[in-house]
């Protein structure tokens, strides 16, 4: 029994580093291209999050300022008594009360050039208790109509839709701002990508360089023990082996701060974060010649930058303050015009003789309250008057400030317009440059490591040969070593100094397929 178990026991440990690989080779990887990578940043950043509510925000300011256009609505309805003493006997004995009973509705609606139109019908029933009356209880209904319009000040319809033309405009721009996120976002994703590329290639690169040190450490080991070889000529094979080995302990560190970074920027989900998934990028910088032209490059920025367009509309906005505050320093002058038409009915009282001081009441002719609406309905009785109104508010007399204040925003608009105009001038001439530098840089960095590469194969064939040394042979795969890394950095260089450009020409989003309308859906 305790044979069987140590022969387990013994299969188990030879085993082990077989199932330790296994597990290595199953570790979880989020592999992803850079497609990948864009669209989940857009999908799950909080910054893109935070921008793609404000158009939602903006609309709804579009629909509340178009609101002023619904008509408002009025009911009303009063019921009450009024007693008070009687002064004569004639009137009545003791207390005299009065019962009144109103309602009325009405609809006032504004119309596009600044005047307001109001149609109303007040009804009444008026009941007393005092003597002589001729009618008792009494009804009436009018139907009215009253226009007021203003001639000078908040007359014409671009003043009328001021707010609604404000909010359109902040509607657009917040479209537009949001598309400037979703470039800035974009960059500095394809930024990442990229330089966690550089890392990882960087660390591998490192890690060959680290290969030839110790196998030429194992080579040079070997020769000491058959006595070909000085025990001293190893001391630089282990020294160098040391330090490459530092070397990729840095560039791990290198990586892993890399995937972190990325990781934040596409803000993945809270089990994915936890399990902190080492990422694998699927796409490799691709060194292509690209054909660019300051020129051309600058006016398509002119055509596509959201900054630009951004402005434009602030520009707008800042046009229809001043024409707002220009109006409002002309005095108020109003057309009024109205037309109402009463109706009146009730119970007539017929007195002895017709004469109400006998108090003999001997009939009563019934006069509902629907008479009272129909002659006012049918418009028995016309009254109307027209007029106009003149105010002259002092503050615009002897004050512009609000005026003065729109220009200078006005004014300040349009600077900022041409600030930024230059700013991307000079953003598209040094993208511009940067492709072009690092391209030439991709050329002769590739020169240098091909150079590097047959230097170190040479040397390696004249340390076979005892015509070289290990120091000199160490020296120039540290300077294959540097090449690569340095063709690599170019390389990587390139691709960010292209997708640079293209977020200064405002043409990311369109090369990569993406809209406005597509991120705020998937949101």
């Amino acid at each position: 029994m305790r044979g069987r178990i140590a022969r387990l026991f013994a299969v188990l440990v030879l085993l082990w580093p077989a199932v330790s690989r296994a597990q290595e080779k199953t570790e979880l990887v989020l592999s992803l291209t850079l497609e990948d990578t864009i669209l989940r940043t857009l999908k799950n950043n909080y910054g893109v999050a935070i921008q793609v509510m404000n158009p939602e925000i903006a609309g709804y300011s579009v629909a509340r300022a178009k609101e002023i256009f619904l008509p408002t609505l009025g009911f009303g309805i009063t019921d009450r008594s009024n007693e008070s003493a009687s002064y004569s006997w004639l009137e009545t004995t003791g207390t005299t009360i009065t019962d009144y009973y109103d309602y009325d509705a009405s609809v006032s609606q504004l119309v596009p050039t600044g005047g307001t139109l109001t149609a109303s019908w007040v009804n009444y029933k008026n009941k007393s208790n005092s003597k002589f009356q001729t009618v008792n209880p009494r009804y009436g209904s009018t139907l009215r109509f009253d226009f007021r319009q203003p001639l000078l000040r908040d007359f014409g319809i671009k003043v009328t839709r001021n707010d609604i033309l404000v909010s359109q405009n902040n509607f657009e721009k917040s479209e537009i701002d949001l598309e400037s996120t979703i470039a800035d976002i974009i960059y500095t994703v394809e930024e990442a990508y990229w330089n966690l590329v550089y890392s990882q290639e960087d660390l591998k690169v490192r890690q060959q360089s680290l290969k030839l040190a110790q196998d030429l450490l194992a080579k040079n080991q070997r020769a000491v023990e058959v006595g070909t070889l000085a025990p001293i000529e190893i001391l630089s094979a282990q020294a160098e082996v040391a330090t490459r080995e530092a070397d990729i302990i840095s560039a791990e560190a290198d990586v892993k701060s890399n995937e972190d970074r990325l990781r934040t920027i596409i803000n993945l989900p809270d089990d994915e974060m936890k399990l902190a998934l080492a990422i694998k990028p699927m796409d490799v910088p691709k060194f292509e010649e690209r054909q660019v032209n300051v020129e051309e490059a600058l006016l398509t920025a002119m055509q596509n930058r959201p900054e630009l367009k951004s402005l434009k509309v602030d520009l707008r906005i800042q046009d229809l303050n001043v024409n707002y505050t220009k109006n409002q320093l002309l005095p108020r002058l109003d057309l009024t015009a109205s037309y109402y038409s009463p109706g009146i009915s009730g119970d007539r009282i017929l007195y002895l003789n017709d004469n109400p001081l006998t108090g003999v009441i001997i009939g009563i002719v019934p006069g509902p309250a629907k008479n009272a609406m129909k002659d006012a309905f049918n418009r028995k009785y016309n009254n109307w008057t027209v007029g106009l109104t003149l105010d002259i508010p002092l503050n615009t007399v002897f004050s512009r400030a609000a005026y003065t204040q729109a220009k200078l925003e006005l004014e300040q608009a349009m600077l900022q317009l041409k600030n930024q105009e230059q700013i991307i001038y000079l953003e598209i001439r040094n993208g511009v440059r940067s492709v072009e530098t690092n391209y030439k840089r991709v050329q002769s960095y590739r020169v240098a490591r091909e150079l590097a590469e047959k230097k170190l194969q040479a040397e390696e064939e004249k340390l076979k040969v005892g015509l070289s040394t290990n120091f000199i042979v160490l020296t120039y795969q540290r300077d294959l070593s540097n090449a690569r890394i340095m063709e690599l950095r170019s390389i990587v260089d390139y691709t960010i100094s292209g997708a640079s450009l293209e977020k200064a020409t405002g043409t990311n989003l369109k090369n990569k397929n993406i809209s406005v309308e597509q991120v705020m859906v998937g949101r």
